[in-house]
């Protein structure tokens, strides 16, 4: 078992060889001294990062990507049937958890939107309750204790416009987890219900995307070897690693996993037999990069610089089990990112998350035994505050939150949710476009309601990346594979039998130029049955590239 955390320098710790640092003992002298009211104003700043992220994720807009899963899922709770007339490449567990806030609005006064953001507040604060009752009695100099105060409700909300995504989602319950694996390793006791609890709701988080499945993986790894690290424990190193696989932890996310998949062909036959094969020859390249170009995007750069930086001082200098815990899940988090090739912003968050987490510890615990105790005690809330304040200006980058948030009103985004509301409220859309954003919030702000089986066209896109060999601009009915002929059909055969109110479609279908541009209308309209319903149709009005037709009836 591990020794309390020193509070003077020791071998444990990454300050041993820096004596009492006089320079950074001299420069922290203003913050150390005064009453206990001004140690409680630090600890106070300190939370005004998390608060501001907070009212951040609270405002509209809601994540596109998110906003869409939670209309797909009131569809279905309105009846429509998942993975036969609501297609998407999802699979069905964000759906399911996606109930909980679809059945609230539905008995609630709150509306969906409101109730989603109501259930994932209470999420991140479950999660920080989880992290607080699992750090009692764990070894925690002032400084680290401090930190871990400020950064975890930090890191929960800081994500900011991804708040909400399945990978923010994974990080948020990865938190606790890893504070768990640390309790593990030290051989702390802790409670069955703890212990199931963590380990049911990580089991979750983990089963989202199979990607996520390699946090777990390096975690119970370092959980399962560290007992092999010579001088870290006592007794035989086979004896203490055959414990190990004794652990509950692993073997209950495992069976969770396995009930899940064996679920899907029951309750969700089509995603295996009708979902699966769709992704696997459309979607999974579509628009996605190389393992390479993949490392140099805007996103990933960063993230693989703080993983290589992170990475190269774990290995160095010794930082304790939660460090080696946030580690291990980082490198899972950013595999996870790697793998899907495409380097956006929410493939990346769960590195910044728990990145952004272990530099912290790392730093505290580093200033832990780089000061003489009663210093680092008067100065832990300072240096808390300090460090929310550099993690909170690391996330504010260009065209991320906050400023999607105060640009949204004035915004394509704004304007679109404006015009939906005023022209169709509350009604029944054909929408006819590959874009989620800004389609999506829109919908959801609007209250509205699309017809399209699929969330977008996107599999119009994929069918279509090359001209058609017979050189004209769209293939012939009897040309088309089954998955475009499959959209051309079932497009036509919903909206004839079941018109609605309004039919928006975009100009910018992202589909190469093969002559002349792709034109939604046009297309679909060479089948007879949508071509005798868009008759009742008119045209009326543009806005950001959207056309709305209403029925004239």
């Amino acid at each position: 078992m591990n020794a309390p955390l020193p509070t003077s320098p020791g071998p444990e710790t990454a300050g041993a060889s820096h004596g009492g640092l006089p320079p950074l003992d001299g420069l922290l002298g203003p913050l150390t001294y005064g009453s206990g009211l001004r140690a409680r104003l630090w600890r106070a700043v300190a939370l005004v990062p998390a608060a501001l992220f907070l009212l951040t994720v609270l405002s509209p807009p809601l994540n596109h990507d998110v906003a869409a899963v939670l209309n797909f899922t009131q569809r279905w709770i309105s009846g429509e049937r998942l993975y036969s007339q609501l297609i998407d490449v999802n699979p069905p567990l964000i759906f399911v958890l996606n109930l909980i806030p679809g059945y609230l609005s539905e008995f609630t006064p709150l509306d969906g939107v409101s109730s989603l953001l109501f259930c994932l507040v209470a999420l991140c604060g479950l999660c920080w309750w989880l992290s607080l009752r699992l750090r009692e009695g764990m070894a925690e100099g002032p400084v680290e204790s401090a930190a871990l105060a400020a950064l975890v409700p930090l890191v929960l909300v800081m994500p900011g416009y991804d708040f909400g995504q399945r990978e923010v989602l994974m990080a948020t319950v990865a938190i606790p987890y890893a504070v768990l694996a640390a309790r593990r390793m030290q051989e702390l006791p802790t409670s069955r219900a703890m212990t199931f609890g963590v380990a049911f709701l990580a089991a979750l988080g983990f089963a989202l995307k199979p990607h996520f499945l390699g946090v777990p993986l390096l975690v119970e790894a370092a959980v399962l070897l560290r007992p092999l690290v010579p001088g870290r424990f006592s007794g035989p190193a086979w004896r203490r690693a055959a414990a190990g696989l004794k652990d509950p932890v692993p073997w209950t996310m495992a069976a969770i996993w396995l009930l899940y998949l064996a679920s899907i062909p029951v309750f969700f036959p089509d995603f295996f037999g009708h979902v699966v094969p769709l992704v696997w020859e459309y979607y999974i390249d579509l628009g996605g990069l190389s393992a390479f170009s993949t490392l140099l995007t805007e996103q990933m750069a960063p993230a693989t610089l703080l993983l290589a930086m992170l990475s190269a001082l774990c290995l160095l200098l010794r930082f304790g089990p939660l460090v080696l815990a946030l580690w291990a899940a980082m490198g899972g988090a950013f595999l996870s990112a790697w793998v899907q090739h495409k380097g956006w912003t929410y493939h990346v968050a769960p590195v910044l998350m728990l990145g952004g987490l272990a530099a912290g510890v790392m730093a505290a615990r580093w200033l832990d035994g780089a000061l003489p105790a009663g210093r680092a005690r008067a100065a832990a809330p300072a240096l808390s505050a300090a460090m929310a304040a550099l993690l909170f200006l690391g996330m504010i980058r260009g065209g991320e939150a906050p400023l999607r948030e105060i640009n949204f009103e004035d915004g394509k985004g704004g304007r679109l949710t404006a015009w939906l509301r005023e022209h169709a409220w509350n009604e029944r859309l054909l929408i006819l476009t590959p874009d989620i954003w800004p389609i999506y919030p829109a919908l959801n702000y609007a209250q509205s309601q699309s017809t399209l089986r699929f969330m977008n066209l996107w599999l119009l896109q994929g069918v279509n990346r090359t001209c058609p060999e017979n050189g004209e601009r769209y293939r012939q009915p009897w040309e088309m594979s089954r998955a475009e002929f499959f959209v051309y059909r079932t497009v036509a055969e919903d909206f004839a039998a079941a018109p609605p109110s309004a039919v928006l479609v975009t100009r910018h279908v992202g589909i190469p130029w093969c002559g002349k541009e792709f034109d939604f209308i046009e297309y679909f309209s060479r089948h007879p049955l949508f071509a005798e319903a868009f008759r009742n149709y008119r045209q009326m009005g543009e806005i950001e590239g959207y056309k709305l037709y209403i029925r004239a009836d």
